[in-house]
């Protein structure tokens, strides 16, 4: 899908292709021109093959008499009807409407905006704005100018539902139409998760293959009722080509219908009710596109669930190579699961309505349970095929789990050590640094170590508060304070060993009672010994 994908020209660039390049003075007019072509052109085709299908069966009809203002003017509530405008037939309503028609308009405007943003050179959406709103209000005052004049007329239409409808359809299929050429704007763009746009396009290709899947079921069906089918067309040409016609127009109701059947829920035309599960008889209109309608229930039913949950798996494979992670796998599954979820409720609300107000009323498929059924047929089968089918993450050794929790990526050994100190202490151990191991401790000089110590690095606080008491704490009773040491006796023992005792006559608390009358020469002497016995006792002392 183009509208999920940026456009593949840069913004503000300048547009490529058949762009019409426009002169200063004739761009204003030119651009006019494509707006008006963009807002009235579709309308009149449109208008035109709703014309020709309603004179087509007015000629071809028996016992009727052709006019062309009378098919002019029944062409225009044929125009609401394909922009699924209910209508008013003789005070009975019509809302079952035929999807074809619908389609076919839809595509049209699509494509006429994205002509005319490629021609007005629009490379963003803001810049497309005005042809979205061009178009989208032509169809509304289209639809209110049909809506008032069928006020007099048998086919009557709400004037208010004949603006709003046929302009919003306008405005979703112009602004589909100028994506596709401008591209998302950067806004959504850039908050566009990755995961959820591949749910996107999952979920239109899961759509696209229920659709098919009811596709193949009606056509089987109808083929194997085709005696059936013969008989409910008129003997006549004219009146056959007009059920025929009308069959063509209701085509896609049937497949949405038979989507449903498929699925689980079924539909119901009045008191007929339709299910795998269940079924319950009642009349149908005779038109040749309902010949297929089975008149009883079977017993190989429950078989057909096989198709929608071989789509599920389809969606499944498709994302199986999305992401790595399974649970973003998973994810995809679910974003495309919603998306089929909402298309069901769309296409049921939109095949089903109001058919007059006899046996046949009403045309409807549970919108509400069949949405949920195709939620569950593509999510759970499609997530076990994405989770199973692709790739998924290697698990981490379970040695090393707590490991990583704790420290990261580094290693942890049986010890505690971290793999990095153990290679530093390794390097640092074979590079023989020149830091001193426990034998070199003796042959360091105090000199030399004292001399590399920078004073003002010292840190004298940490110093104090390591080797100074703490004070006690309050509440606590103080410690008792040590003795200090008597240094005059530890000198004393340190001479008594020495073998220099002094005389008896003299002490050492009373040193004026040391000789006076000694000799000079005596004296010095012994003041000599002394000093050497005190200097050497210090020096084997350390």
């Amino acid at each position: 899908m183009q509208l999920l994908t940026r456009s593949p020209r840069p913004p503000g660039g300048e547009p490529v292709g058949d762009t019409v390049e426009l002169d200063a003075e004739a761009a204003p007019a030119t651009r006019v021109r494509v707006l008006l072509t963009a807002a009235f052109g579709p309308l009149i085709t449109e208008y035109a093959v709703v014309a020709t299908v309603v004179a087509l069966v007015a000629l071809t009809a028996e016992r009727t008499a052709f006019s062309a203002a009378d098919v002019l003017l029944s062409a225009g509530p044929g125009w609401l009807a394909g922009f699924q405008v209910q209508l008013g037939i003789g005070g009975h309503p019509l809302g079952v409407l035929p999807l074809l028609p619908t389609i076919g308009a839809v595509l049209l405007v699509a494509r006429t905006a994205s002509g005319a943003a490629l021609r007005l050179g629009c490379t963003t959406l803001r810049r497309a704005v005005p042809l979205i709103s061009v178009i989208g209000a032509a169809h509304a005052l289209f639809g209110l100018l049909i809506g008032l004049l069928s006020l007099s007329a048998p086919v009557r239409v709400n004037p208010v539902l004949a603006f709003v409808v046929p302009g919003v359809f306008a405005v979703l299929a112009a602004t589909g139409g100028a994506l596709r050429r401008c591209g998302l704007p950067a806004a959504i763009a850039d908050r566009l998760d990755p995961l959820a746009a591949r749910g996107l396009r999952a979920g239109a290709l899961g759509l696209a293959a229920l659709l098919a899947v009811g596709a193949i079921v009606f056509t089987v069906a109808t083929a194997a009722s085709m005696s059936t089918v013969d008989d409910l067309f008129e003997p006549s040409f004219g009146n056959s080509f007009g059920l025929f016609l009308l069959s063509v127009a209701y085509l896609p109701n049937a497949v949405v219908a038979a989507l449903s059947f498929v699925s689980g829920p079924g539909f119901t035309i009045g008191s007929l009710d339709v299910s795998l599960v269940g079924y319950r008889g009642g009349s149908v209109p005779a038109v040749p596109l309902l010949g297929g309608i089975p008149e009883h229930t079977a017993a190989w039913w429950p078989v057909l669930l096989v198709l929608p949950a071989a789509v599920g798996a389809l969606v499944g494979w498709s994302v199986r190579h999305a992401d790595d992670d399974p649970a973003g796998r998973i994810r995809i599954v679910a974003i495309a699961g919603a998306v089929v979820g909402f298309g069901c409720v769309v296409l049921g609300t939109l095949a089903g309505g109001r058919l007059a107000d006899g046996p046949f009323d009403p045309v409807s498929v549970p919108v509400g349970v069949a949405s949920i059924v195709a939620f569950c047929w593509i999510v759970i089968p499609g997530g076990f095929v994405a989770f199973f089918a692709g790739a998924h993450a290697p698990a981490a050794p379970p040695d090393t789990l707590d490991v990583e929790e704790e420290f990261g990526e580094e290693f942890v050994d049986e010890e505690g050590l971290a793999e990095d100190d153990l290679a530093e202490d390794s390097d640092e151990s074979e590079a023989g640094t020149d830091e001193p191991g426990e034998e070199d401790v003796d042959e360091l000089d105090p000199e030399e170590v004292l001399a590399d110590v920078d004073p003002e690095e010292l840190d004298t606080d940490e110093f104090e508060a390591e080797f100074t008491e703490p004070e006690p704490e309050p509440g606590t009773a103080p410690r008792p304070r040590q003795p200090e040491p008597d240094y005059d006796e530890f000198d004393a023992e340190a001479e008594a060993e020495l073998g220099l005792e002094l005389p008896e006559d003299v002490s050492l608390d009373q040193p004026e009672t040391r000789p006076e009358h000694a000799s000079d020469g005596s004296g010095a002497v012994t003041e000599s010994t002394d000093d050497s016995g005190e200097d050497e006792g210090r020096e084997r002392d350390r």
